[in-house]
């Protein structure tokens, strides 16, 4: 699919493999709007079948990363070709749970920098990210309880294997906002950075250093991690292995590690 530039998400592909992309919907916090969903989607559609992709830097442009569902909208009646809730349209999600699962969906890892504001919506998209690099000020919350909602945009399935239950608990039923460090301390962040942007793609641009479809295949397991048995997840790592093992990005990696040099792969 190919992207087409708009005014809500930006994508920047580097010669490294590493794609930069934003929210630019600064002026707004970056909050989610009926656009600004749809455009996300289309963001995440076009990376995963992007050519030459390592790694994907998930960023907010302006003072937050993203502020939620955007409170304007909040007394519209929703379209009348609106699927319902329970309706599966992208593979196990709904629209507005794909905004947030598609991260972990990606063939590449993906890491999330935070700054500023992340409430609601926003959370549950960072979530769906490998990796976050957090502003030790940002300011987090698991937002929906404010409006009389659950989390509902893939939040459940992202946070139960990060943030220990009866902490997960406390921060839905009250909404409570939290700081960065916090955040680390909870494990919704990895990182604490004063510059998380940087940070977030200092990390992308080493993973972009190896080899890619050892990469890949690594996602794939720690995707599968979760769910499968140990007998399952055995035969999961022999196959991904078997698959690399003597490959001409494998023997790249042996070559270029032992000549002390950067690699020179070839592209998924």
């Amino acid at each position: 699919m190919q992207f087409q530039e708009n005014n809500r998400v930006a994508i920047e592909l580097g010669d490294d493999g590493v794609a930069q992309v934003r929210l630019t919907r600064p002026d707004k916090m970056n909050a989610l709007d009926p656009e600004m969903f749809e455009r996300i989607i289309q963001a995440g559609q076009a990376l995963h079948d992007m050519k030459g992709l390592r790694a994907v830097v998930l960023s907010g442009q302006g003072p937050s990363f993203c502020a939620g569902l955007d409170t304007s909208n909040f007394g519209a009646e929703p379209s009348s070709d609106t699927p319902p809730l329970t309706e599966r349209t992208y593979g196990n999600s709904n629209k507005f749970q794909q905004v947030a699962t598609q991260w972990r969906k990606l063939p590449v890892p993906v890491i999330a920098a935070v700054h500023g504001v992340c409430f609601g919506g926003g959370m549950q998209i960072a979530s769906g990210a490998d990796i976050r690099v957090v502003a030790p000020d940002a300011r987090m919350a698991i937002m929906e309880m404010k409006w009389g909602l659950v989390p509902d945009m893939g939040g459940f399935d992202l946070w139960r294997n990060l943030v220990r239950d009866d902490v997960l608990r406390e921060l839905i039923y009250t909404n409570r906002q939290f700081s960065g460090e916090e955040a680390l301390e909870y494990g919704l962040a990895t990182f604490v950075d004063t510059d998380p942007l940087s940070r977030a793609t200092a990390i992308a641009t080493e993973i972009a250093n190896r080899n890619p479809h050892a990469v890949r295949g690594a996602k794939r397991l720690s995707n599968k991690m979760a769910d499968f048995d140990g007998d399952a997840i055995l035969m999961e790592e022999s196959l991904e292995q078997h698959s690399i093992m003597r490959t001409k990005n494998q023997i790249e990696a042996v070559m270029a590690g032992m000549a002390k040099r950067t690699p020179n792969f070839e592209d998924v």
